[in-house]
């Protein structure tokens, strides 16, 4: 599918990376992420004070789980997954059924096309492409009905990044890896919060193209997608509000851990292997998940639970088989864990599902 021509101007200069302590999200996403809201004369004060955050201080930054929050709460307000920004709304589902549409794709390009077409359907004022050029790939996304009168609309801003950023981690995710862009060229004046986009999306980004594009390396999307349908299912809880920054470079540490200890199940690395296959030493690896808001064993603990979950919940896997493929020495262990992170056995953990109740049961 061809991808409109984005122009980069030649005054805008590229944006440096700042380092950050922990992931945050500087307050320029928060009030774009509301400017639906103002259009609809809603007050964000009860989701903000559900969030815990505050207007009042805009030069402050939120953490990522408090904004990942108040995107949800938004959608549910607004029962709308495109927080009111456009012409349509986008009921709450549309993000999941983006994701099973994407999901069993030989490739991120057919995956990549597939969400094109789906999003065609779901939201006609934006136009989706992508298109292989000889090593380089592009990502456009053109507007087919202006989203405001001026280019610098902060819902307008909003709703662009959103979008990009969401197709983005999707991708990511289902390849299992983060995926460099080369570059982005931004059809907007250059956002207040602009430095951020170096942690979001590349340091190379540009302002006041004619549309937004995306560039990438074309071998990207040969890439072969490595979810199943019970880690979509796993991925899915909390989502789309997690899926916003996920895979932000000041969390990439935290990912990059978690995809090793997944993919060595049931094998139960420690921490001195996985700093050694990522060439660091352990206390430099603890020392930048702790900046990244995490530690191994959380990480560890949080990959065996959400398999679990999903197993427990889509299939009829033995428990025992289960524990050993999580790499338990014993499934008493595995008992014993699961029982710490629901508050129920995995067999009435399984039971209450059959019976509607999955909600109490997912309560930890």
């Amino acid at each position: 599918m061809p991808v409109t021509p984005a122009l980069r101007p030649a005054n805008t200069g590229q944006i440096r990376q700042q380092p950050r302590s922990r992931a945050t999200v500087a307050m320029g996403f928060v009030t774009g992420m509301l400017s639906g809201m103002a259009r609809q004369g809603r007050d964000p004060g009860p989701l903000l004070r559900a969030s815990g955050i505050d207007l009042a201080e805009p030069a402050s930054r939120i953490p990522v789980d408090r904004y990942a929050r108040l995107y949800n709460l938004v959608v549910l307000d607004l029962d709308d997954e495109g927080f009111g920004l456009f012409s349509q709304a986008m009921a709450p589902g549309t993000f999941e059924f983006l994701c099973r549409g994407m999901l069993g794709a030989p490739t991120l390009a057919e995956a990549l096309l597939r969400a094109t077409r789906f999003l065609r359907i779901v939201l006609p004022d934006l136009r989706v492409s992508l298109q292989r050029d000889g090593l380089k790939a592009m990502l456009g996304i053109v507007e087919i009905r202006p989203l405001a009168a001026d280019d610098h609309d902060p819902g307008r801003v909003f709703a662009l990044e959103w979008l990009l950023r969401l197709l983005h981690g999707v991708a990511c995710w289902f390849v299992g890896r983060g995926l460099a862009l080369d570059a982005v060229d931004f059809p907007y004046p250059r956002p207040a919060h602009a430095d951020d986009y170096a942690l979001v999306y590349t340091e190379h980004s540009h302002f006041g193209a004619t549309s937004l594009c995306a560039h990438l390396q074309a071998n990207l999307l040969d890439l072969p997608l490595r979810r199943d349908e019970a880690a979509l299912n796993a991925f899915l809880e909390g989502a789309p509000g997690k899926i916003a920054m996920l895979y932000r470079r000041d969390r990439e540490m935290v990912f990059r851990v978690r995809d090793l200890l997944r993919d060595a199940l049931p094998d139960n690395l420690s921490l001195e292997a996985v700093a050694g296959q990522l060439h660091v030493s352990p206390r430099t690896l603890a020392r930048r998940l702790e900046e990244e808001g995490s530690s191994f064993r959380a990480i560890k603990d949080a990959t065996r639970r959400d398999i679990a979950y999903a197993r427990l919940t889509k299939t009829r896997q033995p428990v025992a088989e289960l524990a050993a493929d999580l790499g338990y020495a014993d499934p008493s262990a595995f008992y014993r864990a699961f029982v710490a992170w629901s508050g129920l056995s995995p067999e009435r953990y399984r039971s209450s599902l059959t019976v509607g109740d999955a909600t109490s049961a997912t309560r930890r």
